[in-house]
């Protein structure tokens, strides 16, 4: 059995649910699906638990309303630092000239909490490669295999039922809808929304 894009963001979606268990404050994961094939050199650069532990960091970090980065998401600041400690996440002495205090990982108690989260969601991603490893070089797997990853902000071509179309980051998509000005409705990137209905 092969783990699709739907069945690893199920996976992803249970193990960000399982963060919100410790931390009821964090905000509901909107597009699981959108941390699939994209990475950013800030963040990591693999999927991982770890890595979605940082990113819940950033969750609360808005729902509280504080500014955790600067220069463009690239550089973590202090504020991000204090609440990725909250989670469990430890970090370096010294911030990186470039990304600040990016580079954190799961201290042993939080290693600990989430041990069983952490094997499933291992497990479903081992099978997703497993999957996504075996397709023929005929295969399209949609904007972040053909550019690689967003490290820093590929944009890729999000289109509306009018016919228009913008170039944007998947991330800030998932954020939100952008609208369409002609027409009113949302903007999509078709490669994300098909593999999310497949």
């Amino acid at each position: 059995m092969s783990t699709t894009p739907p069945v690893l963001a199920a996976e992803l979606a249970q193990a960000w649910a399982d963060i919100q268990r410790y931390h009821p404050e964090l905000p509901d994961l909107a597009a699981p699906e959108s941390l699939i094939g994209e990475s950013s050199s800030a963040c990591g650069h693999e999927l991982s638990f770890e890595r979605l532990l940082h990113e819940a960091v950033h969750g609360i970090a808005a729902a509280r309303g504080i500014r955790d980065t600067s220069r463009a998401g690239r550089y973590h600041n202090r504020r991000f630092l204090a609440i990725a400690e909250e989670l469990g996440l430890d970090h370096p002495e010294e911030p990186h000239p470039s990304s600040g205090f990016s580079l954190v990982t799961l201290n042993p108690e939080a290693r600990r909490r989430y041990r069983p989260t952490i094997e499933r969601l291992q497990r479903a991603l081992k099978a997703h490669t497993a999957a996504t490893s075996a397709d023929t070089a005929r295969s399209f797997r949609g904007p972040a295999a053909r550019h690689g990853s967003s490290g820093g902000g590929v944009r890729v071509k999000a289109v509306c039922d009018c016919g228009r179309n913008v170039r944007v980051v998947p991330s800030v998509l998932a954020q939100a809808p952008i609208v369409c000005g002609g027409c009113g409705k949302p903007f999509r990137i078709p490669e994300v929304v098909g593999a999310a209905a497949g």
